[in-house]
């Protein structure tokens, strides 16, 4: 009663002409209520409090200030109650239940690569040993002894972290050089490094969808789920084309006026089944409809062009191996890579490091610097992650020969499987799809691969890939030679045989599936042309070897 007597002390003419003794002497025979029940005042904080006694939704209560009508928290009274609390761990082990159900549920296996033995790594004991055959680090740069000795100088010199954000404590010199490296290699004013570039692709899509009114945001079916978390995150308008389908496309933009912001998300290689987007055609839509352009090269990036920026760069294979690191000089005509507005990459697979980054104007990359909260709120990574992959971009923008040895080998296990009638869902990128189409034995031949042939090879399975679709994802380095080639070739077969998994003609029989077997698919001609797979590193301009790449101000503010 003494809260009733709290809340109406001032309001109630009753409880100011009472004296506080004789209001405890009602209070003390049970009077008190009964008497402030008829006043005009009282009498409703007293229904509230009655209310209050039972349990409340939500579990934090609230009352009102009788004077205001301000409403306030306070705990509840009794937290005694007859209902019972959700069951967050039955609906933990029913969701678990149901993977385990439809053989999608997924184990991780205990992988440590070996920088000094790769592409080998051991299992649970260093005498454990497999062959790996799934990394994304495709030109095998995770263990190149120049970017080791560069991250381990840095660590030693800076320490093992960047401190903060990039705001507070974690802008240093190692961030500005290697923004500057990847504006470089992507020939745009500026670049951001993100933290990952999942990060990155949600961060800059949801900004843009928040940012600019009446967006309209045209997403490809087969997105990453990084790109579709930021179609989500942003709140804009959205419509999703079907894969790579330029007509699909258009129909789409042809809806909305040209003055309506609109921006087109697509990605140039689609990791799961090796299908390129047509670049340039997108560019040409979004040029006639008033688009922005978003373009993901995160497995493309140090696999195609002269120096390893992408596909945009590849589009344009003779310009810019003329040009160098400088930008084509071409009369009346942009590069592909010019006209894609924002590129979006990733330290963390041809790199061998970690971390994203996005490229574009300055203006761009300093709205997104000064706005973007998935940059601002995070630490940023440390120094010796930056000095190590900027290290890497310069090896590997140098080394064309490396992603030409990638692709003569990506070439050798394709053809040699088609001849085994193994079932690679086609496509003219470094990515070798082998399709299974079920789950239960994706796994069994991961498995087998493992136990028997002593081969790594990870099963791809929902939500990755539709059910159905399910495959075992294979990705050849420039490390794996021909020996190792033919152990893979040799282990692959003996899988398929011994699971009797379908073969090419098997899925013929069924009308083709994924591209394979299907009568009716064209093939698309290979990024590389024979001309470019006889280049070497001296056919680089000069330019490209040791360069002095200029720091960009956008990294630190653009000073006025």
């Amino acid at each position: 009663m003494e809260f009733v007597a709290r809340q109406s002390m001032n309001a109630c003419p009753f409880v100011r002409s009472t004296s506080t003794h004789h209001l405890k002497k009602l209070a003390a025979n049970s009077s008190l209520a009964a008497t402030a029940s008829h006043c005009p005042v009282v009498g409703p904080a007293l229904q509230q409090q009655r209310y209050y006694s039972q349990p409340s939704k939500p579990a934090q209560a609230q009352t009102s200030d009788i004077a205001t009508g301000i409403k306030k928290d306070v705990s509840p009274i009794h937290m005694d109650s007859n209902e019972t609390a959700f069951d967050y761990n039955g609906m933990y082990e029913s969701d678990l239940a149901n993977k385990r159900k439809d053989n999608s549920y997924r184990y991780f296996n205990n992988i440590n690569r070996l920088a000094k033995e790769f592409p080998k790594a051991h299992r649970q004991t260093e005498d454990d040993k497999v062959t790996v055959w799934c990394s994304n680090d495709y030109l095998g740069m995770g263990r190149h002894p120049e970017i080791i000795k560069t991250m381990k100088a840095t660590m030693d010199k800076y320490g093992s972290g960047a401190g903060g954000t990039r705001n507070i404590a974690g802008h240093n010199h190692a961030a500005i050089n290697l923004e500057s490296e990847l504006a470089c290699l992507n020939k745009k004013e500026a670049a951001l490094v993100f933290s990952s570039c999942f990060i990155a692709n949600d961060a800059i899509i949801s900004l843009l969808g928040q940012k600019i009114k009446n967006l309209v945001i045209f997403s490809d079916q087969s997105n990453h789920a990084s790109m579709i978390l930021g179609v989500r995150n942003s709140k804009a308008k959205k419509h999703i084309f079907k894969h790579n389908n330029l007509k699909d496309l258009e129909s789409q933009l042809a809806q909305y006026p040209k003055s309506t912001p609109k921006l087109i998300a697509f990605e140039s290689v689609y990791s799961m089944c090796g299908s390129v987007a047509p670049i340039e055609k997108i560019c040409d839509l979004a040029q006639k409809y008033g688009a922005l352009t978003f373009l993901d090269e995160v497995h493309a990036v140090g696999m195609y062009g002269p120096h390893g920026q992408g596909v945009a760069e590849h589009l344009d294979f003779d310009l810019h191996l003329q040009s160098g690191i400088a930008s084509p000089s071409v009369v009346d005509k942009r590069t592909i890579l010019d006209r894609v507005d924002m590129i979006t990459g990733t330290c963390g697979k041809s790199f061998g490091t970690v971390g994203g980054y996005v490229a574009g104007s300055a203006n761009l990359i300093d709205w997104l610097r000064s706005y973007a909260p998935g940059f601002i709120f995070t630490t940023t990574l440390p120094p010796a992650i930056m000095a190590g992959t900027a290290t890497s971009v310069r090896i590997v923008r140098a080394d064309i020969e490396a992603r030409i040895k990638q692709q003569l080998n990506t070439r050798y296990v394709k053809d040699s499987f088609e001849n085994l009638g193994i079932p690679v869902i086609p496509n003219p990128s470094h990515i070798v799809p082998v399709l299974v189409g079920n789950a239960a034995d994706a796994k069994k031949a991961s498995d087998m691969l493992m136990n028997k042939h002593r081969i790594y090879v990870q099963a791809i399975n929902y939500p990755t890939v539709p059910v159905g679709e399910e495959r075992l994802r294979i990705t050849p380095t420039p490390g794996h030679g021909k020996e190792i080639c033919d152990q893979l070739i040799s282990a692959v077969d003996d899988v398929f045989t011994e699971l009797n998994l379908p073969r090419i003609n098997k899925w013929l029989s069924q009308g083709g599936h994924c591209g394979v077997g299907d009568a009716n698919y064209v093939p698309k001609p290979n990024l590389w042309i024979q001309d470019q797979l006889s280049l070497t590193n001296q056919d680089l301009h000069s330019n490209v070897h040791n360069p002095v790449i200029e720091q960009i101000e956008t990294s630190s503010g653009v000073r006025l």
